[in-house]
């Protein structure tokens, strides 16, 4: 497995910029699930074993469940202790084939791989199946990325790049393809904000053009050009992730 995190004498250590400890201990959670074989339903060690485990402080392990929380990793059961989530998205624990971890290198490609495979898909059907108000719909999204990026509104952008690969996936009238987008956005946007403290993004200005593309070839009827513009654009985005990764581990 390959991390992100590297582990210190007194608990996870930081390599390169500062992060919050509550961050750090929230990937060494998901390491320890991952690593113990633990299942959603089964019940995690407590704050105080989990703070002795990684050497923090209780404090910080209970902001770090926070995030597992919100993110949906961890059931915090008040009464009765803290359980694995019971996650069974299609993408989950259960239905693709082991536990996704945010910081494990080897599975982010892997997510990437397969994003670049459903994305084309989605894009190729879109380009002969999607209706007039489809089409308005993407280009609005690509729009509402243009605009995000142009103004240096982040949450603009973000908002518009959901709404544009969900507007594609509808496009392509497969109910499949568009729980499979969903769900791998999902995966993405856990290692995001869990492994790289959502600092990914570099390429906004490239992304905005990336999305036009698809959109045009989408509107033209092309499956051909689509399905490229589409790889094109997760080809990149894993780009801008490897060179977050590489700046933080080598600085």
């Amino acid at each position: 497995m390959v991390s992100v995190v590297a582990q210190g004498e007194d608990g996870p250590r930081q390599d390169g910029p500062y992060r919050p400890g509550y961050e750090l201990v929230a990937e060494r959670i998901l390491e320890l699930i991952a690593e113990s074989g633990m299942r959603p339903g089964d019940r995690m060690p407590t704050e105080n074993d989990l703070a002795a485990q990684l050497g923090t402080s209780r404090t910080v392990v209970r902001e770090a469940v926070k995030i597992l929380s919100a993110l949906g990793r961890v059931s915090a059961q008040k009464g009765r202790g803290l359980y694995v989530a019971d996650d069974q998205g299609m993408l989950g624990s259960t239905g693709w084939g082991g536990f996704f971890l945010p910081t494990d290198l080897d599975h982010v490609y892997m997510l990437f791989e397969f994003r670049r495979v459903q994305e084309s898909a989605a894009s190729r059907l879109a380009a002969t199946r999607a209706t007039p108000a489809e089409l308005r719909t993407i280009e609005s999204a690509a729009e509402m990325c243009r605009e995000g990026h142009v103004t240096g509104r982040s949450e603009l952008f973000d908002r518009g790049d959901d709404d544009f690969h969900a507007g594609v996936a509808a496009a392509s009238h497969n109910a499949f393809l568009q729980a499979a987008v969903r769900e791998a956005r999902r995966l993405q946007h856990q290692s995001s904000i869990i492994g790289l403290q959502g600092a990914v993004g570099g390429h906004a200005e490239e992304a905005v053009e990336e999305h036009a593309a698809i959109y045009r070839a989408i509107r033209d009827g092309d499956p051909d050009a689509a399905a490229r513009a589409a790889a094109v654009h997760i080809d990149n985005t894993l780009e801008d992730y490897r060179r977050e990764i590489q700046h933080r581990l080598f600085g």
